[in-house]
């Protein structure tokens, strides 16, 4: 399970001396286990996935903050720590498989019309799960249905 893969991480970062990387895997350890007090219930490896890829999205919009703000040496802390957890994440898609993707559910669902856009992105995240960043699903999706 990924989820003793991480605990595992964090033991092996502790006895090598690595703090900050058994700080991030601290917080996503902690992450999961709020999830599942949530759910009351062990999260399955998918949902771990899914743990791992908000805690990716947070990192990535506060570089996008910190790059706004003129913080370079806190936007790169960020990115470091978002390569550090894009190891546990599933292999990702192609642009090319993905719009492949997005093609089919486009001729699946009938949706043509930029009104329903977020029906069509829902339709897709939930075949890719994981395997593509919803910012790249949203901005194919929208070049696919300016056509």
């Amino acid at each position: 399970m990924l989820k003793e893969k991480l605990q595992q991480d964090v033991k092996d970062a502790l006895k090598s001396g690595d703090s900050k990387k058994r700080m991030v895997l601290g917080m996503v350890l902690a992450a999961i286990k709020n999830k599942e007090i949530e759910k009351r219930s062990e999260l399955s490896d998918d949902d771990v996935v899914a743990v791992i890829a908000t805690e990716i999205k947070k990192r990535k919009d506060s570089i996008e903050q910190f790059e706004k703000g003129g913080r370079p040496e806190l936007a790169e802390g960020e990115r470091k720590e978002a390569e550090m957890l894009m190891v546990y994440m599933p292999e990702q898609m192609s642009e090319e498989d993905l719009r492949n993707e997005i093609d089919k559910t486009i001729t699946e669902t009938g949706i043509k019309d930029m009104k329903e856009m977020g029906k069509l992105i829902g339709a897709v995240m939930a075949k890719v799960k994981s395997k593509a960043d919803g910012q790249v699903v949203s901005r194919i999706v929208k070049e696919e249905l300016s056509k």
